[in-house]
């Protein structure tokens, strides 16, 4: 029997890794972090344990290449569902609803990736995390930024904290009402994208009634 070639072994190494990245977001998804070991996920994914460590260095750097593989993958669906446009304020706004979207339906995965990017490894390098990189940037060169290296960064800031404030245990932020700000932050109408299935009006009333509640608490001033 020839030898495999080396395209062959890279593509069973690229499925390999893809099916422990699979089983890591079932497993925790099903189970949660700490209940979820790497061998579980090395069972699940019917791969050889030792072959976890080859590829990831821990269990946290794992889940999190998992969630942002579940990001990437599920803001390219987004991006390019039908129909299909070039518009870059209509697919900011598909990118916006799309990780808002994760964090209304994934809740135990997303939390769980807030909750590691504030460990001491923080942000993982993974080629998970650029492929999400290279599609939140093309997206803001394509909305007309003049900036992306400035302006990348903070899209991605703005959506890690409405993704963490609709998730806060106990107080967590309606995504309808984070979705408004975002949406009036960058200029973007209510019926583009995937818009909820309340009207735009209920959430601006709702964010207006909390704008109001704020201002009141910081400065006493009298809600009409």
């Amino acid at each position: 029997m020839s030898p495999r070639s080396a395209s062959v072994n890279e593509e069973l190494r690229r499925r390999s890794r893809e099916r422990l990245l699979q089983a890591a977001l079932e497993l925790v998804g099903e189970h949660g972090f700490e209940a979820t070991t790497l061998g579980d996920i090395a069972d699940r994914a019917g791969s050889a344990r030792g072959l976890v460590s080859y590829y990831f260095p821990g269990k946290r750097q794992l889940v999190q290449s998992a969630v942002h593989r579940l990001m990437h993958r599920t803001l390219e669906e987004a991006l390019e569902r039908e129909p299909h446009t070039e518009d870059g304020r209509e697919r900011l706004a598909r990118a916006i609803d799309a990780i808002l979207g994760l964090a209304r339906d994934r809740p135990v995965l997303m939390r769980q990736h807030m909750a590691g990017l504030l460990q001491a490894e923080g942000f993982v390098q993974c080629p998970e995390q650029r492929r999400l990189s290279d599609l939140l940037g093309d997206t803001v060169a394509r909305y007309g930024s003049q900036n992306v290296t400035t302006d990348y960064p903070m899209l991605r800031a703005v959506l890690m904290g409405a993704v963490y404030a609709a998730l806060v245990p106990g107080v967590p932020m309606p995504v309808p009402a984070l979705r408004a700000e975002l949406f009036q932050r960058y200029g973007l109408d209510w019926d583009m994208g995937m818009p909820p299935d309340h009207t735009g009006a209920e959430a601006q009333q709702q964010q207006e009634q909390e704008q109001d509640l704020s201002r009141f608490f910081a400065t006493g001033e009298r809600i009409e």
